[in-house]
């Protein structure tokens, strides 16, 4: 039994290369990255027009889609989907992270963790986030105010991402190493930009638009993919087929997801091949639902919307001993 389990992957990983899955889609990275660049660029262009007026809020919504939009090529050239050469995708990664804000060397490392070890909740630092607990342990374990906000955490869940866009500008700079003093020039001429072009109270404004909805953004894309799925701990004896598709979750929605999401709609496939370019990952997500179905494996697939549902459910369940009503 423990033979054929560990075959299971080879057999599906010789599917997908028969498919050619596996190989580069440089064209549609280079007019993918060439639109979102033109029409960030082209959002900064209406922002220096624009100068002190309410319809800035309208360019930071913008400038923080668009910014949620490149972070996704970072996430792309991290794993290596854009370009065989590791330098090249280090070069479109350290671009597309500098821009944004986010530390492409503190980023990697934490999701290459994260592959490693999803929804492990000693592991996976996705599963290690202070102000919420994946597992009544880890709600039990929280103290002060974090112990309140997880007793609350499927209510607060949504505006807390608010937050998330400055989460990831202060991890940055605390962990970047090498990129440290990248990072900082990256706030200080962002802010120094922004306050020069508009007054102090649309300036604020802007800021906050800006990062909250990048943030919300950036956290409402990746959520689903895990959240509300088991979570694993130490011992357990899942091969690494099982381990990846048993702890994700795909979501429908066709092309508009796909772009919406950047391609981790396919979270199933894209943790089984993480370095197979985003456009093919549609194409295996029939390949692979069919061969778990062949082998009995739960495919965990669901709307947009039901996946927040049980994102929220998740969450007030591990949170109820907070609450003082035990769950069975």
């Amino acid at each position: 039994m423990v033979l054929r389990q560990a075959s299971d992957f080879a057999q599906l990983s010789v599917l997908i290369k028969q498919a050619g899955l596996l190989e580069r889609r440089r064209g549609y990275y280079y007019v993918r990255v060439g639109v979102n660049l033109a029409v960030y660029a082209g959002a900064w262009v209406a922002f220096a027009l624009l100068g002190d007026s309410w319809w800035q809020l309208a360019v930071a919504v913008a400038l923080a889609v668009m910014s949620t939009q490149l972070a996704f090529i970072g996430h792309d050239a991290g794993h290596k989907q854009i370009f065989s050469s590791r330098k090249w995708n280090e070069i479109f990664g350290y671009v597309h992270s500098g821009i944004v804000g986010v530390s492409y060397d503190w980023w990697v490392g934490k999701h290459s963790r994260h592959h490693a070890n999803p929804n492990h909740e000693d592991e996976d630092p996705d599963v290690d986030i202070s102000v919420l607990a994946f597992t009544q342990k880890q709600g039990l374990a929280k103290r002060g105010p974090l112990r309140w906000i997880a007793a609350r955490q499927a209510y607060l869940f949504f505006p807390l991402l608010l937050l998330e866009g400055y989460a990831l500008h202060w991890h940055s700079i605390r962990h970047s190493g090498r990129e440290r003093y990248l990072m900082i020039a990256n706030v200080v001429v962002y802010v120094g930009v922004v306050f020069w072009v508009l007054s102090p109270v649309y300036a604020v404004a802007f800021i906050l638009v800006h990062q909250g909805v990048f943030g919300f953004y950036m956290g409402c894309s990746f959520a689903p993919n895990h959240k509300g799925m088991p979570v694993l701990s130490a011992g357990h004896t899942l091969d690494f087929l099982r381990k990846q598709v048993l702890t994700s979750r795909n979501v429908r929605g066709g092309w508009f997801v796909d772009i919406l999401l950047g391609g981790l709609n396919y979270q199933i496939e894209h943790h089984l091949f993480p370095s197979m370019p985003r456009p093919h990952l549609r194409r295996a997500q029939v390949i692979v639902s069919e061969f778990c179905t062949q082998r009995g494996i739960s495919y965990a697939q669901c709307g947009l919307f039901r996946s927040y549902g049980y994102v929220l459910k998740h969450l007030h369940e591990a949170a109820a001993p907070l609450r003082g009503k035990a769950t069975v």
